[in-house]
C-alpha cells in the first residue's frame, strides 16, 4: 500500500514509519517530508489525482504523529533549504506552484503556473528558479523531457533525437548526445547514468559514464523506477514489479531485493522518484503493509 519504511543501506533494520500511502519523499537531518496519499494506487498516471492529499512531515526516527504542512492536495514536493516547493491544488486557481517553510509557516503561492518547462510554442524548455527571490529563467531552449542538473551539466531526454539522453555544458551551451538509443527513464549519480533502453527486441537496464564511455547492459528486460543511493541503484520489473538492485560503484551483479521481503516472500514496489538516501538510512515506499 505504498507505506513509508526506512532501512540501513545493507537492507537491515527495516522499520515502518507511516501507515498510509506516501509519495515525493524528501529528507533532512531532522525530518522526513512527503505527500500523503489515500484511495487508489500511487502509480496513477493522472496529472494531479484526486487521491493526492496533504503535505506532511515526520520526525526522522518515525516517532510521534505526522504534522500537516498543507492540507490541500499537493504533489511534486522538493526540499530547498528551509522551504518545500510543490504543486498545490485549490478550487480558486487550480494547480499552481507553492512554497512553505519546513515548520508549516509562510505558505504562499510562488507562481500561477503548474509547470515551468512548457513554453507557448509547444516545446519544453528547461527553467531554473532562484529560490532567494523566486525568479525563474530559461537555462536551455529545446524539446526536453525529465531534466537533471548536476553542477554545470544539464541532462535530459532529447525529444528531437528520439528521446536519447543529452548533456549540455551550461558554461558554453554545448550539447552532446550521451546514449545511442531511445531511453524510457534514467537517473544520474556521480559519473554514471543508469537508464532503461527502449528497444523492441532487446530492452535492458543499462549503465553508461556521463561522457558516453563504458556502456554496459546490466539486465535484459523492461524496468522502471530507477532510484539511486550512495551504495546501490534500485529498480523494478515493469510487469512483475519485482525489485532489483546492483552496486553503484561496480554495477553488473544484479540481484533481487530479498532483504525487502518479510518472512513471507512478497514483492516490494517502488514508485518512481521517491527513494532518497542519507548517510545511514534509505527511505522508500513498499506495497507490504505488514
Amino acid at each position: 500500500n505504498y507505506c513509508l519504511y526506512s532501512m540501513n543501506p545493507d537492507g537491515t533494520n527495516i522499520k515502518k514509519l507511516e501507515d498510509q500511502s506516501v509519495s515525493y519523499i524528501n529528507v533532512d537531518d531532522h525530518y522526513i517530508y512527503y505527500c500523503k496519499l489515500k484511495g487508489k494506487s500511487a502509480d496513477s498516471f493522472s496529472f494531479l489525482p484526486v487521491n493526492t492529499n496533504s503535505l506532511c512531515r515526520l520526525d526522522i526516527d518515525g516517532k510521534g504523529k505526522p504534522e500537516i504542512l498543507d492540507d490541500d492536495p499537493c504533489m511534486y514536493a522538493s526540499l530547498v533549504g528551509n522551504y518545500l516547493y510543490y504543486l498545490h491544488y485549490d478550487t480558486t486557481d487550480a494547480t499552481t506552484l507553492y512554497k512553505v517553510k519546513i515548520d508549516g509557516k509562510e505558505k504562499e503561492q510562488v507562481e500561477k503556473q503548474s509547470y515551468f518547462t512548457a513554453s507557448t510554442d509547444g516545446q519544453y524548455n528547461i527553467y531554473e528558479m532562484d529560490t532567494s527571490n523566486d525568479h525563474a529563467k530559461v537555462i536551455y531552449e529545446g524539446n526536453c523531457w525529465m531534466p537533471v542538473k548536476d553542477g554545470n551539466n544539464l541532462y535530459f531526454m532529447d525529444c528531437e533525437n528520439d528521446y536519447r539522453i543529452a548533456k549540455v555544458d551550461l558554461t558554453n551551451g554545448e550539447k552532446t548526445l550521451v546514449t545511442d538509443c531511445r531511453v524510457d527513464c534514467y537517473n544520474v549519480t556521480g559519473d554514471k547514468i543508469f537508464f532503461q533502453k527502449n528497444d523492441k527486441t532487446n530492452p535492458a537496464i543499462c549503465c553508461i559514464n556521463t561522457d558516453g564511455s563504458n556502456y554496459q547492459e546490466l539486465k535484459e528486460g523492461n524496468y522502471t523506477a530507477i532510484n539511486v543511493t550512495s551504495t546501490y541503484v534500485y529498480f523494478k520489473d515493469f510487469t512483475t514489479k519485482t525489485p532489483y538492485y546492483t552496486s553503484v560503484a561496480a554495477p553488473g551483479n544484479v540481484q533481487i531485493c530479498n532483504f525487502l521481503q518479510k518472512k513471507k516472500r512478497q514483492e516490494t514496489s517502488f514508485f518512481p522518484g521517491v527513494s532518497l538516501s542519507r548517510k545511514t538510512n534509505i527511505y522508500a515506499k513498499s506495497n507490504n503493509d505488514n
